[in-house]
This record gives structure tokens, sequence and C-alpha cells, in this order.
């Protein structure tokens, strides 16, 4: 999870992959409409398979901590 990280002046302060200008939302955007992890890493190669995951990751947490205060 350290790979995604938030800068105010970067994209709006949304949360980026390792400082670059590609965000969490990006990557979930393409994932969504159907493009492989290899589709991904072919249109940015600075982007890894522990980026790609890591995204997954912080989504996951992310509807689990909106879950979880919902049902409090």
């Amino acid at each position: 999870m350290n790979r995604i990280t938030l800068e105010p002046g970067k994209r709006g302060g949304r949360p980026c992959i390792r400082g670059l200008r590609i965000t969490v939302y990006d990557v979930l955007s393409m994932l969504s409409n159907g493009m492989t992890h290899q589709e991904i890493q072919e249109d940015f190669p600075e982007l890894t398979q522990e980026d790609i995951l890591s995204v997954l990751a912080f989504a996951a947490n992310r509807e689990h901590q909106v879950f979880s205060l919902k049902a409090q």
C-alpha cells in the first residue's frame, strides 16, 4: 500500500501510484473497462504488476472503510 501516494498539488490531490501522475481511479477505470494487467502495462510501462495489485488493495480497503462506517 505504500505505493499509493497523496500529494496536494498533483492530480487534484487524488491518490496516485508512486508519485506518478497516474491515479488509482485511472487504473481502476481501465480494469473495469476490461483491460488486462498486461495491456495496462503496455500502455504505461512505468507501472508494475505490484502497482496494479496495490491499486486493487487500496480500493478494497477504501470500500471496507466506507462500509464499516455506514454499519456503525
